[in-house]
């Protein structure tokens, strides 16, 4: 088995992290940065089988966004659940344990394209907390708006430092990508969280061991549509429609921040769920 050389909550207070340590959920640390917090003391993420020496199968496994059913959770391209359930992999797709209608929304970023900070303003004004996936470019290119995140109470999640696909780099790689993502974080925004998203939404099962014997919790998704594509934008009415049709009891929703499609739709989506009866929730509500 692989084992990490240093648990990804090193270094947080007592006091800032009461109701975080009980949950065991993501933590942070309050009082310099660029979130105001004293940064976290980085962390070496080791793993005892660099190598793959027991041949966990390195095989491109790719999660599409697909197509909801009959009100049902969205049919994906690959069976990934059963790496989920038969293997015990840290891991989520959607929430299968929660009772009633409720939904977690994640966005990932990989730069910032002006929108990230609309979506922000409309989080706000509506009261609903997020996941945030980011690349360390991200990190790097809009710290003011990473800040604002953690500030105003939403998950900043690990997306990879330099966003490769993961079937396609040693463990080793793997790792550090993750490493120094994370400790950017720790570094910069005095933050971490035990979230990490694969880039692309591609992995192996090699690759998804490895992330949760460092500490993780793979955070794929049940609803999404293809909206990063910048220059193939088709309005905000055209967003609010793809999410709409899709939601389901438990889903986690993948947008990506760089839409403008989004930004312009979200008020919308947000109101109209509420209107269904869903309820927004934070990852950290999930049962892991």
């Amino acid at each position: 088995m692989c084992s990490c050389g240093a648990d990804i909550s090193e270094g947080m207070t007592t006091e800032a992290t009461t109701a975080g340590n009980v949950a065991g959920k993501t933590q942070q640390k309050a009082a310099a940065t660029y979130t105001g917090y004293p940064a976290l003391e980085p962390v070496t993420l080791k793993c005892e089988d660099p190598e793959n020496s027991r041949g966990l199968p390195t095989a491109k496994i790719s999660h599409s966004y697909g197509v909801a059913k009959d009100g049902q959770p969205h049919q994906i391209s690959v069976d990934s659940e059963k790496f989920f359930e038969t293997k015990n992999y840290k891991a989520v797709t959607y929430d299968t344990k929660s009772q009633g209608k409720v939904l977690y929304l994640t966005f990932d970023c990989g730069y910032d394209n002006g929108y990230t900070e609309k979506i922000l303003d409309t989080l706000k004004e509506k009261n609903v907390k997020a996941a945030f996936f980011c690349t360390a470019d991200e990190l790097k290119s809009a710290p003011e708006v990473i800040a604002r995140m953690i500030k105003e109470g939403h998950i900043v999640g690990n997306h990879s430092t330099t966003h490769p696909s993961f079937d396609e780099i040693s463990r080793s790689e793997m790792t550090k990508e993750i490493q120094d993502c994370d400790n950017y974080l720790r570094s910069n925004f005095g933050y971490t969280s035990p979230y990490f998203r694969f880039p692309k939404g591609e992995y192996s099962e090699c690759a998804l061991e490895l992330v949760g014997s460092l500490g993780y919790t793979s955070v794929f998704w049940s609803l999404s549509y293809a909206d990063w594509d910048t220059k193939a934008q088709k309005g905000a009415d055209y967003a609010f429609e793809k999410v709409t049709a899709r939601l389901h009891p438990g889903a986690i929703i993948l947008l990506h921040a760089v839409s403008s499609d989004n930004a312009g739709a979200m008020a919308r989506i947000i109101d109209y769920a509420r209107e269904q009866g869903y309820e927004f929730k934070s990852l950290d509500d999930l049962n892991l």
